[in-house]
């Protein structure tokens, strides 16, 4: 997966409606955040995976169909996967969970706060 590196996910992220761009915790934990909740978080000294928020039922159909994808490291496990990088998780399907993170925390926003990012 040569395709994913910080800047090609980083890129994806930041084209999304209202996201931002913080380092709350260290200088080497990116956080993606949108409406201040995060979406995804990744190490940019060491990117080997990504943290992203997942409804419960589908993270574990992921967890059990992909070796790639592993309860959320640091995080509920409930509702984060991390997803790692050069596995068997392939580059369609990386996009569409971070898609799946995002609508998550856009979907949990209070109504006046989404329709300010006017995203449904």
């Amino acid at each position: 997966m040569s395709f994913l590196n910080v800047e090609s996910v980083r890129d994806y992220c930041m084209h999304k409606v209202g996201v931002e761009e913080t380092f709350p915790f260290d200088q080497r934990t990116l956080v993606f955040k949108v409406g201040g909740k995060m979406f995804a978080l990744l190490d940019v000294d060491d990117f080997t995976s990504v943290n992203l928020k997942c409804n419960p039922e589908k993270a574990v159909e992921l967890r059990e169909k992909f070796d790639g994808v592993k309860p959320g490291f640091h995080m509920n496990k409930t509702h984060w996967n991390t997803v790692e990088i050069n596995l068997d998780v392939d580059a369609q399907l990386f996009f569409e969970l971070i898609d799946h993170s995002y609508d998550l925390i856009v979907a949990s926003l209070p109504k006046k706060l989404r329709d300010e990012l006017q995203v449904r």
